[in-house]
């Protein structure tokens, strides 16, 4: 199956003691596990892991997110949700927030950010069957 790209839309965001909460707009929630690690951007995930990346709004309660090279999950499952979902070849980038652009790669990415555009905060989620791994650039 071919799965497209597809635009965010606002989704709510809760930042907790024990990790992240997503709401999704069909009323859903995910809980992203565990204190994202401070790290400087750019950053580059680890091979062979599901992406999410998220850019909250200055008050940390609003936000967008967006899965990179996901192939798994139906377009009309994230057009409900609210979540995007960016597919991109070797060497191409794509930006998924004023000042948040992600560079494609054949089993990485690489998340980078320019401070000054963004007055929220930045989470990359990094996940497989066996561990996930949280970030916040800084």
């Amino acid at each position: 199956m071919q799965h497209s790209e597809v635009p965010p839309d606002t989704v709510g965001v809760d930042l907790v003691d024990g990790g992240v909460v997503v709401a999704y707009t069909d009323g859903r929630e995910v809980f992203y596990r565990g204190v994202p690690e401070r790290v400087e951007a750019p950053h580059r995930t680890a091979p062979g892991k599901q992406t999410h990346v998220l850019v909250t709004d200055s008050t940390e309660t609003r936000g967008v997110l967006v899965y990179v090279n996901e192939h798994r999950t139906d377009d009309e499952i994230l057009d409900s949700s609210g979540v995007g979902r960016v597919v991109l070849d070797e060497g191409e980038t794509a930006t998924l927030f004023p000042g948040v652009t992600v560079h494609g790669g054949s089993l990485r990415a690489r998340v980078t950010l320019e401070r000054d555009l963004v007055d929220g905060r930045v989470f990359v989620f990094e996940e497989d069957q066996f561990e996930e791994r949280s970030y916040e650039l800084v």
